[in-house]
């Protein structure tokens, strides 16, 4: 969200910041976000506080840890865009609770329980990111980051914010993970935590542990093959000309959608794309705002296009190397079957050409045929800190399509069992 004044804004994050959230909890009887599904804490994290920017958080705790909170997981989600609200990931995806509809009124949005919830033994933390996407505020256009530096900078200081308002969690082992373009947010921001960890004490470090990118954008020029388009996105990507690349891409996909008559292609199986109304619909109405601790006029975006734009001539950039970097600490890459936009084959791609020491074994290594109560439900690759997963039968959106398979997922792989066990590196 784009703040009116700085001013404004800035009274606004004072006075959230001092408002216990729970405060609205007498509201759940007259909110379709009744007591039991608000977060554990949402507010807001100062970024600059002489403008009034700050990035808007959503925190659940675990139902059921599996272990003390000090240590029990903590889950950072980065939804993609760039500019698209992470409430899509809470609401949509793999939070606790999910919009659906009344069945008696299919335009009202409720939520329902979500049994495939990603924080049922850990901790799930949801941003909206950069500033301007979401319920985050940017007081001015020109305090939105422009490239993946400054806003892994934002969010260094937003998570630094967070941890010191949940002492239980300052020393979580941190897992940051982030969908399609979130991957960059995601890549991004743990090379930066890495980076200022040699540079702090051990007290002040966080206790970052891993990286999940799912179905992700990480490096773009293997994957645009087709013709006369492609080659042409393929040159602009080599010259560097980086709006125009994301352009020529976007054109790509249209010529891709209209040659098909496919709904989407973020999944081929679907006959029409997904209904959005609710989803948009539901972080709208006042008594949700309120009890997420929101001024009821503030205006939210699914996707903030001004942030879209800013942002445009980062989407096609490599981060490969930063990848590489990440060998550090684990790696978890994981990519629904059927995704026809950042799909399997894409992301295989530029695996084969990381420099790393590893590879050929990794390429090497079995892919095991992973099952989650007795059915198949993908392979999983690994060797050492790396493990790739492919998802059976799931799309762009792998939480929302393959709820139970996907929160078995990430639960075997932070909680290192079956498959996804230790073995030597």
């Amino acid at each position: 969200m784009m703040g009116s004044t700085p001013s404004n804004s800035l009274t606004l994050l004072l006075s959230l910041a001092s408002l216990p959230l729970f405060l609205a909890t007498s509201l759940a009887a007259a909110t379709p976000l009744p007591g039991k599904a608000l977060p554990t804490k949402s507010r807001f994290l100062p970024i600059n506080v002489t403008s009034g920017s700050a990035m808007f958080f959503a925190f659940y705790e675990s139902p059921k840890p599996h272990s003390p909170p000090s240590q029990t997981p903590l889950l950072i989600w980065h939804q993609s865009g760039p500019g698209c609200s992470s409430m899509i990931g809470n609401y949509f995806e793999l939070g606790p609770w999910l919009v659906s509809s009344d069945d008696n009124n299919s335009k009202n949005p409720i939520i329902k329980s979500n049994p495939g919830s990603w924080n049922h033994q850990f901790g799930l933390v949801f941003i909206d990111n950069p500033i301007g996407s979401g319920f985050s505020i940017a007081a001015t256009q020109q305090e939105i980051p422009k490239d993946q530096k400054s806003v892994a900078q934002h969010l260094f200081i937003a998570l630094q914010t967070f941890l010191s308002l949940e002492p239980s969690c300052i020393s979580s082992p941190l897992y940051i993970i982030g969908e399609s373009y979130g991957e960059k947010y995601a890549t991004d921001t743990r090379y930066y935590i890495l980076q200022q960890n040699s540079r702090l004490p051990e007290s002040q470090q966080m206790n970052l542990q891993g990286v999940g990118i799912g179905n992700s954008l990480t490096e773009p020029a293997p994957r645009d093959q087709l013709e006369e388009i492609q080659d042409e996105t393929v040159r602009l990507t080599r010259e560097g000309r980086w709006r125009e690349v994301k352009i020529s891409r976007d054109q790509v996909f249209d010529w891709l959608q209209n040659a098909t008559g496919l709904a989407m292609l973020y999944d081929p199986r679907r006959k029409r794309p997904y209904e959005t109304d609710r989803l948009e619909a539901f972080p709208q109405k006042e008594e949700v705002k309120v009890a997420l601790g929101v001024e009821k006029g503030m205006i939210w975006e699914l996707c903030s296009g001004v942030v879209g734009d800013v942002l445009i001539e980062d989407v096609m950039k490599s981060v490969k190397f930063m990848v590489e970097f990440l060998k550090k600490i684990r790696v978890f890459l994981y990519h629904g079957q059927l995704d026809l936009t950042e799909g399997v084959v894409s992301n295989e791609a530029w695996m084969k050409d990381r420099e790393w020491e590893g590879l050929q074994r990794f390429l090497k290594a079995d892919r095991k045929v992973w099952e989650v109560n007795g059915e198949v439900n993908g392979y999983v690759q690994r060797l050492g800190s790396l493990t790739h997963v492919v998802v059976l039968g799931a799309n762009h959106f792998v939480p929302a399509d393959q709820g139970l398979s996907s929160q078995a997922m990430i639960e075997d792989w932070i909680l290192e069992k079956g498959l996804f066990a230790n073995r030597k590196r």
